[in-house]
């Protein structure tokens, strides 16, 4: 990974306004995560070539392999509803249930997939705004450098 693949935000006060507003909207999508078994409140949002804000929120299932990830379901909901948008970047924000407070988190390996699959097929980057460990703000130029070694259709 090379410095110019991301850039790293103090705070999120720092971020583009553009980018402010999608974590701003990830933590309200989290408020609607359906999470009974890990208590664990995810919110993703992304923002499309029109502007158009999308959010999507962890559902969760008894059946774990049932439930979905925030990431995933906004993507599908846009590539389901409105095949024809290019994604223009992605933010994902996390809390415990019973604290205010939220906790750095980035998509897991099927969402950086996802992701991955959605970039290439868009032909066009998806940019990831998550925070890191450190409790800064990382702003990737695409979705690609969260999985180097990844699985393309080429590879089928």
């Amino acid at each position: 990974m090379h410095t110019e693949d991301f850039k790293i935000y103090k705070s999120d006060d720092f971020l583009d306004p553009s980018h402010r507003n999608l974590v701003n909207k990830a933590r309200e999508a989290s408020q609607t995560s359906y999470s009974p078994y890990s208590n664990f409140q995810v919110g993703a949002a992304l923002i499309l070539d029109d502007g158009q804000v999308i959010t999507g929120s962890n559902q969760e299932n008894a059946s774990y392999p049932a439930g979905l990830c925030a990431e995933r379901v906004a993507l599908f909901y846009v590539a389901s509803q409105q095949p024809d948008r290019v994604i223009k970047a992605i933010a994902t924000v996390a809390k415990r249930r019973d604290e205010d407070h939220f906790i750095p988190v980035s998509p897991c390996g099927i969402c950086r997939q996802v992701l991955l699959e959605y970039e290439l097929k868009q032909k066009s980057p998806i940019q990831v705004i998550l925070q890191s460990q450190q409790g800064e703000w990382v702003v990737t130029r695409n979705s690609k450098i969260l999985l180097p070694f990844c699985f393309e259709r080429d590879h089928l």
